[in-house]
């Protein structure tokens, strides 16, 4: 047996060649790993009714999956991690309706990136029976084929608008080149939106209402970076697990943009200049290291004044708790 769970006792069974456990309790490299001592089982306390994902560790520190457990991820990162779930891991119920009978359009764009170098691509998403002369809310979303594929951000619309909780929005998803450097609080990334994406989608596809900004861990970090920063642009910010640990120009010493001790330079500068232009949904998971600067962040808000929502979903920095947080981020910025 792979993995037990009793209550919240959650026991992990090592198979052969197991020296240590890693996973979404360890934030799984940014702390140490949980090592296994004379082949006995590791167990945990976690969360009731927690999706919880793990993998082990051989002796040399390589990650593998645990051969006696099938059940997969959304991780489109690394091929290892398993999961397990404490008790019923409850899904929205927008994902329990049956798929919608009148779905969107998706528009696919390519073309020779300006500002930064490459192939830029992004697929915007028109709702059921769009006019694109009708002023319409539009969403620009980083990680765009993630969002798109793994998150199914345009399913999640699709449904909402035929149930009547919602109406409908442009989605427009953009797919980062090198997403460290274009998403950590990078000012380049506004003028890649404003010289190459916003003339590309807006009069051809969409005359806009309002825009907004929605994205997840580095991409949750510059949608609200710009989004607050300019009232004249977007009025509307969407961030799961946004990476809130974050000041310009901070790197680790191997020189890798750095999300674990760089301070929570944003909150400061919003604490500063309050964002009141902006409706903000924010969420995070429960087991991640960035659950308090997401709470601390959303104190920050209430705080200020400026309208917005926080929820927490018990699972960790993963897609399953960005997919199963895209309803209710959907239904307050769009709902009925």
């Amino acid at each position: 047996m792979a993995v037990s769970v009793r209550g919240q006792q959650v026991t992990f069974v090592p198979p052969a060649g197991a020296a240590a456990l890693v996973g979404d309790f360890t934030d799984w490299k940014k702390q140490p790993a949980l090592p296994v001592v004379g082949g006995q089982p590791i167990t945990l306390t976690l969360p009731r009714g927690a999706w919880v994902e793990y993998a082990w560790l051989d002796a040399e520190g390589k990650a593998f999956p645990d051969p006696d457990n099938a059940q997969r991820t959304l991780n489109p990162w690394w091929p290892y991690p398993r999961a397990a779930v404490v008790g019923e891991y409850v899904r929205h119920a927008l994902w329990q309706l049956p798929d919608a009978a009148q779905k969107g359009t998706a528009h696919r764009l390519t073309w020779p990136g300006e500002v930064f170098p490459g192939t830029r691509r992004a697929i915007v998403y028109t709702p059921h029976g769009h006019d694109p002369t009708r002023p319409t809310p539009v969403y620009y979303v980083q990680d765009g084929v993630a969002f798109y594929r793994t998150g199914r951000l345009g399913e999640v619309m699709d449904r909402a608008v035929e149930a009547g909780r919602a109406t409908g929005a442009v989605l427009v998803f953009v797919e980062p080149g090198d997403r460290s450097a274009e998403y950590y609080l990078n000012d380049r990334y506004l003028d890649f939106l404003r010289q190459e994406v916003f003339p590309r989608v807006e009069g051809e596809y969409a005359t806009v209402s309002e825009r907004g900004l929605w994205g997840a861990s580095l991409g949750g970090l510059i949608s609200l970076h710009l989004g607050s920063g300019h009232p004249e642009l977007f009025s509307r910010v969407v961030s799961h697990s946004g990476a809130f640990i974050a000041r310009p120009g901070a790197t680790d010493p191997d020189g890798t943009i750095n999300t674990t001790t760089a301070g929570e330079w944003l909150r400061e500068r919003l604490e500063t200049n309050p964002p009141r232009h902006l409706r903000v949904s924010l969420d995070t998971g429960v087991m991640e290291w960035l659950t308090a600067p997401n709470r601390r962040m959303a104190a920050s808000l209430a705080d200020l004044g400026v309208e917005h929502q926080y929820r927490e979903y018990p699972s960790g920095h993963n897609w399953v708790t960005w997919r199963d947080a895209l309803p209710e981020a959907f239904l307050y910025m769009q709902g009925t």
